[in-house]
C-alpha cells in the first residue's frame, strides 16, 4: 500500500510525464473546486493590484499586432519595436500594403521575423478586406485571421474590448495553473477549459494578468521565490517547502526535473 501511495503521488505531479496522460479527458485537477480557485485568484489580485497587459497599445489593431509579435519573444522587446511599427503603419490598411522587406527590417529583433511579417500583413489584409478595417469582436471570427490563435484572440478581446470569451494561456499561466494544483495538463486548451470551469467569467481576463505577473515576479520556472509567495498556503506544488526553506536539495530536484517541467 505504501508503494502504491508513492506511485500515485508521483503521477499527480504537474511536471510528471504521466500528468498529461491522466488528464486526457480534461485538464481540471482531481478534487479541485471553484471555491479554492477563487481564493487563489483573490490572493493573487490582492498581492499584485498593478498586474496588467504588458504589451503597450492604444487600440485593438495595435494590441493584435503586438500580440502576434510576442510569440517566442519578450513583451519588453515587442514594446521596443512597436512604436516604429505603428508610426510607419498606423492602421490595418497601411500594414496590409506593406513591403515585406521593410516590415521585416522593423520587426527583425523579435525573432522569426519573416514568418511574423507574413502573419502581420495577412492579418491586416483580412481585417481591411473582410471586416471594414475593424478588429473583430468575437473569438470564432478572430481565430480565423492569419497569425491569430486562441491565446491572441483572448488577449485582444479581453484587453481591447473588455470581452471575456476565454482565458489566454501562455507559458506562465500553464506553469502556474499546474503548480498551484488547479489543473493537471500540459495542453493549453485543456488548461483553458478547466480554468473557465473553475473561475467566474467576469474574472477570466484578470486571471491571465495576475498569473503572468506572479509567474514573472515570484513563481519563476527555475527559481521560484516560494518563501515570498502570497498563495503559499494554497499551493499544491510538492517542492514549495524546499524552495521556501532554501534547501540545497531543491536545486538538485530542479535540475533533475528540468527536462519534464511544464513551461
Amino acid at each position: 500500500m505504501a508503494g502504491a501511495r508513492r506511485s500515485r503521488r508521483r503521477d499527480a505531479r504537474p511536471d510528471h510525464p504521466a500528468a498529461s496522460r491522466k488528464s486526457a479527458s480534461g485538464g481540471r485537477a482531481p478534487n479541485q473546486t471553484p471555491r479554492r480557485a477563487v481564493r487563489i485568484l483573490d490572493a493573487l489580485e490582492a498581492a499584485h493590484p498593478e498586474a496588467a497587459c504588458a504589451l503597450h497599445h492604444g487600440n485593438a489593431y495595435e494590441l493584435t499586432m503586438a500580440t502576434i509579435l510576442s510569440a517566442q519573444c519578450t513583451d519588453k522587446r515587442v514594446n521596443e519595436v512597436t512604436p516604429a511599427l505603428f508610426a510607419r503603419f498606423p492602421a490595418p490598411a497601411s500594414l496590409a500594403s506593406a513591403d515585406p522587406a521593410e516590415l521585416e527590417s522593423i520587426i527583425r529583433s523579435t525573432g522569426f521575423f519573416r514568418a511574423k511579417a507574413r502573419s502581420l500583413i495577412g492579418c491586416a489584409r483580412a481585417i481591411t478586406d473582410d471586416h471594414g478595417g475593424e478588429v473583430p469582436r468575437d473569438l470564432a471570427t478572430l481565430v480565423r485571421l492569419p497569425g491569430i490563435g486562441r491565446k491572441t484572440a483572448n488577449v485582444v478581446l479581453g484587453h481591447a474590448y473588455g470581452i471575456a470569451e476565454g482565458i489566454a494561456v501562455d507559458t506562465h499561466v500553464l506553469r502556474l495553473a499546474n503548480r498551484l494544483g488547479l489543473v493537471h495538463s500540459d495542453d493549453p486548451e485543456k488548461v483553458e477549459a478547466a480554468l473557465m470551469e473553475l473561475l467566474p467569467q467576469e474574472r477570466w481576463t484578470r486571471t491571465t494578468d495576475v498569473l503572468i505577473f506572479h509567474g514573472r515576479k515570484i513563481c519563476d520556472a527555475r527559481r521560484p521565490a516560494c518563501g515570498a509567495c502570497p498563495v503559499f498556503g494554497l499551493c499544491a506544488w510538492e517542492s514549495r517547502q524546499a524552495h521556501a526553506m532554501g534547501s540545497p536539495s531543491a536545486s538538485g530536484r530542479r535540475k533533475r526535473a528540468s527536462s519534464t517541467e511544464v513551461r
